[in-house]
């Protein structure tokens, strides 16, 4: 009996199909599943991982604004190509506190999960204002308007307030003092820099946008940009820590 007339039972039996089905997709869940029951958690604590300081939540939401996301993804696949190009393979717990999460699998441009540090601010405002001016073939369009812009942050509490609803672990004295640990941030020798490391760990402060008179959105996004993928120190990271 060929192949074919083997195969015609299922064609012609939807009984049978059915259960040829059922049985697939047990087999497939199982394959999903069971991982599962190996690991203490699907998002692994790891050290390092905090929620973004009111500027840099400011930035990310300017990030999402315009649209970065459709183009330039934040999640590093664990193939040896790209680990070789953007560093360690991302991590679920760099995205805990992500809402919406930027994963994304288009990539015009490169992979943004390990930006942080990787240039300077002035190569990254010189990139928002004219993109090939650092990268000739970029067909990025300018974002100069941003360092024209002046941040609108009177509402960021009441950001970190939804943020916490939805279970980012915001304090009530993070929340209070969000106004002015934006204008702590964006400032360059500010005196209350050590107390906001305090509160978010390895928090950069100066003036990012190269304009010390006022905080625009280039600074919010430079701020945001330069964190990315600087959270986790990988010479420490467990990667069997989380598997019983």
């Amino acid at each position: 009996m060929s192949l074919w007339q083997k195969h015609a039972v299922f064609e012609k039996n939807s009984i049978v199909l059915v259960i040829g089905i059922l049985i697939v997709i047990a087999i497939g869940g199982l394959v999903e599943i069971v991982p599962l029951f190996y690991l203490k958690n699907t998002i692994e604590k790891v050290d390092g991982i905090r929620p973004y300081t009111p500027l840099e939540l400011a930035g990310r939401n300017i990030y999402v604004r315009e649209g970065c996301y459709l183009c330039h993804s934040q999640m590093i696949r664990p193939l040896r190509d790209e680990v070789e190009r953007y560093g360690h393979y991302s991590l679920a717990a760099e995205s805990m506190y992500d809402r919406p999460f930027q994963w994304g699998s288009k990539r015009t441009g490169p992979d943004l999960a390990r930006v942080g540090g990787k240039y300077s601010d002035d190569w990254h405002r010189d990139h928002l204002n004219d993109p090939r001016s650092v990268v000739p073939g970029s067909v990025m369009p300018n974002y100069a308007f941003l360092a024209q812009t002046e941040l609108y942050y009177t509402h960021i509490a009441e950001d970190l307030k939804t943020q916490a609803l939805l279970g980012v672990p915001y304090t009530p004295d993070m929340i209070a003092r969000a106004l002015a640990d934006v204008k702590t941030q964006a400032t360059t020798d500010a005196p209350d820099a050590a107390e906001l490391a305090k509160r978010y760990p390895k928090a950069q402060s100066r003036d990012f946008d190269g304009n010390p008179a006022r905080i625009s959105e280039a600074d919010a996004l430079i701020a945001y940009l330069q964190m990315l993928g600087t959270e986790v120190d990988f010479k420490l990271y467990d990667d069997k820590a989380n598997i019983r």
